[in-house]
């Protein structure tokens, strides 16, 4: 046994341990014949750095690994990361451009290899600061989305697709970048609420007979409207359905359609249609009958006015950026008076009225996004969704929380088509070869695809690449060794036992893998799928950048530690609610280990040493039995807590026994035992008490590894080290209701006593004598047993006779009365005027607060934080003045 430091210092221990796990292959220890258990993780961006929502996802999927460890299993924590190609290739580019480079200055193959040059050196940061988190992960197995085996498996599901008709190129609208030239996800745009305006035009009719009112946020796309909707019920067009309109402008004829995407209660009823920009115009387009061939585009690859197939737009306005033209046109609208002035609450006139719009940007590039019509590859989302809708439906992969249910079935009920290419060179390359017809020819080598063409053929390849999220989609699989492993559980890892995600991307990576595993391994990819909320400023908002609220998990692991913010995560981890970000409690945490920390160092002082037995030892006196029947039922809540993914109830049951009925009262109460050097029980309760220190160490391995780990081999030789030891046994032979009632009976008894003495002012080190009436055989007897704990811990002294003259305070406990007498310790009447001031005072700002939550204006209008506040505020005090009371009546 290594004597502990005085001071738990986190930082040096949970290096030292960290990579004395990883060295000795500690977190896939070779266990032939063990069960398989598996858990992918959520690959982040090779681009990425550990942020507060890396610090909770990771944490949970940590405590679910160690614990199937601890369990026996053959537990693998699949981790590797993902290329992200747009995020990967604009660092690479940045970096470029401070040596005055381009990207097109280089070949592709150029460029590539600078990219595989730059993640050698710099890509995977993510990866150390994962190991500071302490997440035991396969590390010997790491993988990688653009790896050799994984790039095979993602040409081989592209080609597959293809085969299956369930991937196509088609010509739909896009969300398109102008910054960085490519299509983006919708998890790539980020819609933001910006100052804009709306303008009223007048569209005149091509007989001359008037005009149509439209209304729109961005004039310039009338350049390329095809169409005027209006709604099928709206009586005050009936008669123009049919009828065309020539555009201001470019003169161009466009009918006027019915469509239900008119509203005739918005605005003039009537709307512009741009099939080509905009996603509705889009569906309004193909339902008036334009197919996605024949629609106008006005826009090139960087956002500038091009002329549209039929040649109507102005020669001056070609070649402008967007925004520009926007002044432009606005200009020639009313210059030549089809701009309807906006007239104001003070009756002056304006070109527009001013709005707020909701404007989707780039998450990377910071510029507005287009809709905008191009070739891409898409993906039959919809088929593919069907036996994904199905699987969660039948209970194969199990959703947690069940709320989510719902949510994930709307979604995939309403599925678009998916598109799956990018226009960049980072990724992997989209295996399709097209003549000089344009025909492609879809193989996975490009000798294949000669031989589909036919020889002397000429072929060029698609420069476009694919979506992250297509190749990420095949992660619970294509990480084991498909295709090139026939086996189609995958040596028993597949389907994987959890995913843990966030559920902001249950569509993009979840909802995409269960369509993928389906279709290539014919079962669903995880038989549970666990969606966490986000963590979130402590008043509740989302944290950003632009609000300078993130909170950075690396600076809370240098102050406190990684294994009180992982306890923090856990604790604070509630089915379907979102974290609120609070450091007093990750530094309350940090004063859990150190309370845990000086438990062992006690334990060592008093000849406490590590446990020689998985099985409990065998005891005799009360407190030993009643402990190891409360380390068994700690054992079975928390095994009830981890199988139902309940990480706060499973903290809280570890927290609770660890400060409460550990440190609290077990080591109190076998103080008198342990100083009693030679006396009956002190070899049992030493061992018993190191029995239960182990089962501590074990139980609360999994939420703080590290200290658990260092007191586990400080207390004592050991044959393995605790990341491999033994989950407890929750054997129920070990729950002894005899030594629980009594320890219990105790606890309350000194409980009520000390709570006593604190609110009449008794001072702490006065020992007062305790008078017992009407006790039972069986409480005398306790009273006996338990005397040297009752007198050290109440700091009263048993006596009997009659109870001297002057005020007491009376307790009562089951049966008996407690009479102790205070006239030689406290002024009883100048305790009772301090009293009875202040439950006054107690009550009537209980009152006040009472009265605050009865005005309906104050809870409907005030912030939630503020009501939250007083309801607490209201609870605390009614609860003070309650308590106060009981101590008044206890003084008669």
């Amino acid at each position: 046994m290594s004597e502990l430091p005085k001071t738990f210092d986190p930082a040096e221990l949970e290096s030292r341990w960290y990579q004395h796990w990883e060295a000795n292959g500690l977190f896939r220890p070779e266990r032939d014949g063990a069960d398989p258990w598996t858990l992918v993780n959520p690959p982040p961006n090779v681009t990425g750095s550990l942020h507060i929502g890396h610090a909770l996802d990771n944490t949970l999927q940590d405590i679910l690994v160690r614990h199937a460890r601890l369990k026996g299993k053959d537990a693998r924590w699949v981790v590797g990361t993902d290329h992200a190609g747009i995020a990967t290739q604009m660092v690479v580019e940045r970096q470029m451009n401070l040596k005055q480079q381009k990207r097109t200055d280089f070949t592709r193959e150029e460029f590539v290899a600078k990219v595989w040059e730059w993640k050698e050196e710099s890509g995977g940061e993510i990866t150390q600061q994962l190991r500071r988190l302490g997440c035991s992960m396969d590390w010997a197995n790491e993988r990688f989305t653009m790896d050799e085996g994984f790039s095979k498996a993602v040409l081989k599901v592209f080609v597959e697709l293809h085969k299956q008709k369930l991937l196509y190129r088609d010509k739909r609208l896009v969300n398109w970048d102008p910054g960085l030239g490519t299509a983006i996800s919708d998890l790539e745009v980020e819609t933001k609420d910006i100052k804009g305006s709306f303008w009223h035009l007048k569209y005149p009719l091509a007989d001359g007979s008037g005009f149509i009112e439209v209304a729109t946020t961005r004039p310039e796309t009338m350049l390329a409207d095809m169409a005027v909707a209006v709604h099928p019920t709206d009586e005050r067009y009936a008669a123009l359905v049919g009828k065309q309109v020539r555009l201001p402008i470019t003169g161009r004829l466009i009918p006027i359609v019915t469509d239900e995407h008119a509203d005739p209660e918005l605005g003039s009823g009537a709307v512009k249609i741009t099939p080509g920009h905009d996603f509705n115009d889009f569906e309004v387009g193909r339902r008036a009958g334009i197919e996605a061939r024949d629609m106008l585009n006005m826009l090139d690859t960087k956002a500038r006015i091009t002329q549209t197939s039929d040649g109507l737009i102005p020669d001056d306005l070609l070649g402008i950026d967007r925004f520009e033209a926007r002044k432009l046109v606005v200009a020639r609208l009313k210059e030549e008076g089809f701009l309807i002035p906006h007239v104001d609450k003070d009756g002056e006139e304006h070109d527009a009225e001013p709005r707020t719009i909701a404007t989707p940007f780039g998450d990377r590039s910071g510029d507005v996004i287009e809709p905008w019509l191009t070739d891409q590859w898409y993906v039959d989302a919809a088929t593919l969704a069907k036996p994904a809708i199905e699987a969660v439906r039948s209970g194969a992969t199990k959703v947690v929380p069940k709320s989510w249910e719902k949510t994930y079935f709307n979604w995939m009920e309403n599925i678009q088509p998916w598109c799956v290419s990018r226009q960049l060179w980072w990724g992997h390359q989209i295996p399709a070869w097209f003549d000089a017809d344009g025909t492609a020819y879809v193989a996975e080598t490009e000798a294949e695809a000669q031989a589909q063409a036919g020889e002397g053929v000429a072929l060029t390849r698609d420069p476009d690449v694919l979506d992250t999220w297509f190749s990420s989609a095949l992660w619970p699989f294509a990480t084991m060794g498909w295709p090139e492993n026939p086996d189609p559980t995958l040596g028993g890892r597949y389907p994987n036992d959890v995913l843990i995600s966030g559920f902001d991307i249950l569509f993009f990576w979840d909802a995409r893998m269960m369509m993928q595993g389906l279709q290539f391994m014919k079962a669903v990819p995880f038989r549970t799928l666990y969606l966490h909320g986000l963590v979130r400023a402590a008043d509740g908002q989302k944290m950003s950048k632009s609000k300078g609220n993130v909170v950075n998990p690396l600076g809370l692991i240098d102050n406190y530690g990684a294994d009180a913010l992982r306890f923090f995560m856990a604790a604070m981890e509630s089915q379907g609610r979102d974290i609120k970000m609070d450091e007093k409690r990750i530094e309350g945490y940090r004063n859990f280990a150190t309370k845990l920390w000086n438990a062992a160092r006690f334990a060592q002082s008093n000849g406490i040493s590590a446990s020689t037995t998985i099985e409990a030892p065998e005891a005799n006196l009360a407190v030993n039995r009643w402990i190891i029947a409360e380390t068994v039922a700690t054992v079975q809540a928390l095994d009830l807590a981890l199988a139902d993914l309940r990480f706060d109830e499973a903290a809280n049951t570890i927290y609770q026994f660890v400060w409460s009925r550990f440190c609290d009262w077990y080591l109190e109460l076998i103080k008198p035992v342990l100083q009693g050097e030679g006396s009956e029980g002190v070899e049992e309760t030493r061992a018993v008490a190191g029995w239960v220190l182990d089962q501590i160490l074990v139980m609360l391995h999994p939420f703080m590894p590290f200290i658990t780990e260092e007191l586990w081999s400080k207390m004592g030789p050991r044959d393995y080290e605790l990341i491999v030891a033994k989950w407890p046994m929750a054997d129920a032979r070990a729950l002894d209701p005899s030594a629980a009632q009594e320890i219990d009976w105790l606890i309350r008894l000194v409980s009520e006593i000390r709570a006593a003495r604190t609110e009449l002012n008794v001072p702490p080190g006065a020992r007062l004598p305790v008078f017992v009436r009407d006790a039972s055989g069986e409480t005398t007897a306790r009273l006996g047993r338990q005397e040297a704990a009752l007198a050290r811990l109440a700091r009263v002294d048993q006596a009997s006779g009659e109870v001297p003259a002057g005020g007491s305070l009376q307790i009562v406990v089951d049966e008996a009365t407690f009479v102790v007498p205070l006239g030689d310790v406290v002024d009883i009447e100048a305790e009772k005027t301090r009293l009875a001031k202040a439950i006054a005072a107690a009550e009537k700002e209980r009152d006040g607060l009472a009265g605050r939550l009865n005005n309906p204006s104050f809870v409907e209008k005030a912030k939630p934080e503020a009501v939250e506040k007083a309801r607490a505020d209201h609870a605390e005090k009614a609860a003070e003045a309650e308590r106060l009371s009981a101590a008044l009546a206890r003084l008669g």
